[in-house]
């Protein structure tokens, strides 16, 4: 790809445009937020993903980087983005079990049974893996407990078949 400034000549080559992407994923990673948002300011595409389909936000929001995921909200970039294995941004911060980075997303537009190809929302990841404060997040938000993936599994099948006992007591009790 070739661009031309006023009166110099500037080659810009794809290694070039490699190198950008490979660092906009390392500040994403970081949570270096205002590199993230001069990239983005100067036309970075904010559903920028990687080789394995995670996007700058799922990386961002997954590691806890709630300055870079504001940024990348901001700039554009979808909450409902899932990767090459069906998960949004929303079900890696369940599984991660980070509660500000649940409360983000859904303020910022994420869907609260938002899910992939596979139906997996993310009340059945938080279930799966005991994520109790989580559980009850997604539940305060309107999650619908009975909801069921692409196997007909509910967020309780999950939590009873990997011994998560918390979670399974809590979509157990007639209150779910």
């Amino acid at each position: 790809m070739k661009t031309e400034t006023r009166n110099t000549r500037t080659m810009v080559t794809d290694d070039d445009v490699m190198a950008l992407a490979r660092k906009a994923f390392q500040h994403a990673r970081a949570g270096e937020a205002a590199q993230l948002s001069w990239l983005l300011g100067a036309g970075l595409p904010a559903n920028l993903s990687n080789e394995r389909g995670d996007s700058l936000l799922m990386l961002a929001s997954y590691h806890g980087h709630a300055e870079a995921t504001r940024a990348l909200l901001d700039h554009g970039a979808d909450p409902e983005r899932t990767n090459d294995r069906g998960q949004t941004p929303l079900a890696g911060a369940a599984f991660k079990g980070d509660l500000a980075m649940i409360r983000l997303l859904l303020d910022r537009g994420a869907r609260v049974d938002g899910a992939g190809p596979d139906g997996k929302t993310a009340l059945m990841f938080a279930a799966m893996f005991d994520k109790l404060e989580v559980v009850e997040e997604l539940l305060s938000r309107g999650a619908e407990p009975g909801r069921m993936d692409a196997d007909r599994r509910t967020a309780l099948d999950y939590a009873q078949a990997m011994g998560a006992r918390r979670t399974t007591q809590r979509l157990a009790s007639p209150s779910a």
